[in-house]
């Protein structure tokens, strides 16, 4: 049976240990790690704050659902206040691109200390400079490299598709995982972006059975095709009952995490109604 989690990416005003701390106050099972500032930048993540991450994951009983290494926004000192990727593992720079590699090592080596079964990576977009097709090229090299290192942690790496990422939808991340042919290498399955791409998410889950290595759940104003923009669970027009179904039905029994980063001046809130309205799939 699905169980439900939450990420710490909504608890931004607050240090990694206390966002664990107050998710657990909420009936969730699992806690979804943010790999990047104001959380668990891995390039200064010591063993310090290691050990207080433990502590706070030991007192609440909470288990790590997922790392999500998505984004790197602590690689820059002036990053702006919106959501973006790079540098990515498509990054035409050699040395961004190895160092976006690196990070996602050091993610692995984070979820292997936590007891995460995962991390989630996405591919980035192809930017002026780097047309798909060579964006294609750097990212199965990186993916060659990252898998490998996955593989020997027993820890599985999520592609996270994204409208207009390089890989945005169900067709992309299954080819991507046919032609790269690594048991480390799944889906993060968020069903807001399957939606907004215009798919169905229950369907998508169904074609993804067997590769999720989680899901990321919000909803979408709009629903197919909808906007871009995390919501609270039925503050939109997603099926939660269709998806918890499909979700079933394929005998998914991982992590279903709530990833909502819009909502950093009401966390608690946001948490609390996730809950609610999504115990009774669960129970």
């Amino acid at each position: 049976m699905t169980r439900l989690a939450f990420s710490t990416n909504a608890y931004t005003t607050v240090g990694l240990p206390e966002a664990v701390r107050r998710i657990s106050d909420h009936g969730y099972d699992g806690v979804e790690l943010l790999a990047d500032t104001p959380h668990a930048f891995l390039a200064d993540f010591d063993e310090s704050d290691r050990k207080e991450l433990k502590t706070a994951l030991d007192e609440t009983g909470l288990e790590v659902s997922n790392i999500n290494a998505n984004t790197a926004t602590g690689y820059y000192d002036d990053a702006p206040p919106s959501s973006f990727f790079d540098p990515t593992i498509i990054t035409a720079d050699d040395e961004d691109r190895a160092w976006r590699v690196e990070y996602t090592k050091r993610a692995i080596d984070l979820a292997v200390a936590v007891d995460s079964p995962a991390v989630c990576l996405a591919t980035g977009r192809p930017l002026p400079g780097n047309p798909p097709e060579e964006a294609r090229r750097y990212l199965l090299e990186s993916l060659e490299e990252i898998t490998a290192y996955a593989e020997s942690a027993d820890v599985s790496v999520g592609i996270e598709f994204e409208p207009e990422l390089l890989v945005e939808c169900t067709d992309e991340v299954l080819r991507l995982c046919e032609e790269v042919e690594s048991d480390a290498l799944g889906v993060n399955l968020d069903l807001g972006h399957v939606a907004v791409y215009g798919e169905e998410p229950a369907e998508s889950i169904r074609r993804c059975a067997g590769q999720i290595t989680g899901i990321h759940l919000e909803d979408i104003v709009g629903g197919r095709r909808g906007k871009h923009y995390h919501r609270i669970p039925g503050e939109g027009d997603l099926d939660f009952e269709a998806m918890f179904g499909a979700l079933d039905d394929i005998g998914y029994d991982g992590f279903a995490t709530m990833e909502l980063y819009t909502y950093p001046d009401s966390p608690d809130q946001a948490a609390a109604s996730s809950y609610d309205a999504l115990e009774q799939y669960v129970s």
